[in-house]
């Protein structure tokens, strides 16, 4: 059997959508991990398909969820973010060597669970009479994994911790906007998505406190520094506080989100 590492460039250098979920579905979370195996950056990360069109996200058009397309380019949205997350939790496990095998598992799992959403996600787009890749999207989850290859202290406060927690906040107003016009099936698949994420951003603040424990660092100082030296976007709210709370976030990184920005 392959080790849980090898395994994970499976699905992350997959181009068709369907076979990158099942194969992240499918990674043996009981495999040997083989943790301190050095495997040589292959070509090709991330597979992707040809389409959707990736373009910047000021260029994406907001449409009205009082129309079926309307509401079918927001579903997109939220597959290609799911999508984007299978190859960010699949290239964490293979990418950093030399790490408790707990860790490698733990990023495993959040690939199967990444994909089970985007395949919810993906069959009720194709309910509506649209496919993923019909509308444009932007890659602004990829590019910040790109910056932070080097460093795992970075992509893991900058991922899960900052772009990944966004959802937690972002995801009721959404879910109000789909059921507000009907969709109760993009609400219901909504809520799989937020409780399991809670649980993804927590597997980050966990390896983030460790890793910083490791290294002797104070993990809020630390943080700000790796946003500011990354270009991290702000944080704007409103904070689905509750959800940042059970994910793992301490009550001074909830204070500091609602202090104003420094002058």
């Amino acid at each position: 059997m392959t080790s849980l590492r090898l395994a994970a460039l499976a699905p992350l250098l997959a181009p068709d959508v369907g076979l990158k979920a099942t194969l992240a579905r499918a990674l043996p979370l009981d495999a040997d991990v083989g943790a301190g195996a050095q495997i040589d950056t292959p070509a090709g990360i991330p597979g992707r398909p040809g389409q959707p069109e990736l373009v910047p996200h000021t260029e994406l058009k907001h449409r009205s969820m009082r129309t079926i397309e309307g509401r079918a380019a927001l579903i997109h949205a939220l597959a290609h973010i799911e999508l984007n997350a299978i190859d960010l939790a699949c290239d964490a496990v293979w990418r950093f060597a030399g790490l408790p095998d707990a860790f490698y598992r733990d990023w495993a799992l959040v690939a199967q669970e990444e994909a089970l959403h985007f395949m919810l996600l993906r069959e009720h787009l194709r309910s509506l009479g649209y496919d993923y890749g019909d509308f444009p999207a932007h890659n602004g989850l990829w590019e910040m994994a790109e910056k932070t290859s080097g460093d795992l202290l970075a992509r893991l406060a900058l991922v899960p911790r900052t772009l990944e927690a966004r959802g937690l906040d972002a995801s009721p107003p959404i879910k109000a906007k789909l059921v507000g016009a009907g969709d109760h099936r993009a609400g219901a698949i909504l809520d799989v998505i937020l409780r399991d994420e809670v649980g993804h951003v927590a597997i980050g603040n966990r390896w983030y406190g460790w890793l910083c424990r490791e290294r002797g660092l104070e993990p809020v100082a630390t943080y700000a520094e790796l946003a500011a030296r990354y270009q991290a976007p702000r944080l704007r709210g409103p904070f689905n506080l509750e959800a940042r709370r059970a994910a793992g976030f301490s009550e001074e990184e909830l204070a500091a989100l609602a202090a104003p920005p420094a002058a």
